[in-house]
């Protein structure tokens, strides 16, 4: 072999170990949770939620979408849901823990979280998802398009229309958002056109879901009962009037901060919650 021959291969040798390794396929039957980043999918080993029982006071909400999820689950028709309304009232805790509840019932069915950075890349996570034989819930948290997003708005719903590209029946879409306007109807007011047409594209977006749960701010009976959800598992007592200053502090009395003013007793008392 020449000398050239030998550089030449020295050469191709150290491209090689320079060369990042092949990625491996997503194995996208291997994992109860994922996340859509844009170019590719982080699995997750594990679904964080919390056990169903614990969602107090969303009974309707729950047995609504865990029904819709189980269609989904066995195959038969299923809708996109949209869960709208006060925020820390468990629509995203709902979500997944409907969905790991299922899992642990031998449902075959996965939750894969849409970021934003993966937004745009969303007809490429349905290609991927096309011939797996399992059913996909796309989960889109905490939606709220800028003002004029209207590309935004109208990607959502070529999505949720199927697109070019179609959408199969084993891969639906729940959205939760804390913005009413997204489901609000009211009559025409002198507003500007801008507005109203902001409106209009709400509704057009909101029409689009088959299933549309609304959630709604909780009272002090409410919320000192999702407290002691929480805390009576435990053996722990809670002062009503600490719990209460607790949510005044935090501006609101939700599903959200009871959790969070549990985890306060609990971490007091040297107990995971």
């Amino acid at each position: 072999m020449s000398e050239r021959d030998q550089a030449l291969e020295r050469i191709a040798a150290a491209l090689e170990r320079l060369a990042p390794e092949p990625k491996s396929p997503t194995d996208w039957a291997g994992h109860p949770a994922y996340l859509w980043l844009g170019e590719e999918p982080r699995a997750l080993g594990a679904l964080d939620a919390l056990p169903l029982t614990q969602l107090r006071r969303i009974d309707t909400q729950k047995t609504t979408l865990y029904e819709n999820l189980k269609r989904l689950a066995e195959g038969a028709a299923a809708h996109d849901m949209l869960l709208w309304g006060a925020r820390g009232m468990g629509k995203s805790a709902l979500v997944r823990s409907a969905v790991r509840d299922l899992q642990n019932a031998g449902a075959h069915i996965a939750l894969v979280q849409v970021t934003p950075p993966g937004f745009a890349s969303i007809p490429q996570l349905i290609e991927a998802l096309m011939p797996q034989p399992r059913a996909f819930l796309l989960f889109i948290d905490d939606l709220g398009f800028d003002e004029g997003d209207l590309q935004g708005n109208l990607a959502l719903r070529s999505l949720l229309d199927g697109g070019a590209l179609g959408r199969p029946a084993h891969i639906k879409v729940v959205v939760t958002s804390n913005r009413r306007a997204i489901v609000q109807r009211e009559a025409d007011s002198p507003t500007a056109l801008h507005e109203r047409d902001e409106r209009d594209n709400a509704l057009a977006l909101a029409d689009r879901f088959g299933l549309t749960l609304a959630f709604h701010p909780c009272d002090q009976a409410t919320y000192l009962e999702i407290v002691r959800a929480y805390t009576d598992p435990l053996g722990l007592e809670i002062d009503e009037t600490e719990a209460q200053s607790w949510a005044i502090a935090r501006g609101n009395r939700s599903g959200r901060t009871a959790y969070q003013f549990a985890c306060e007793v609990a971490g007091r008392a040297g107990l995971a919650l």
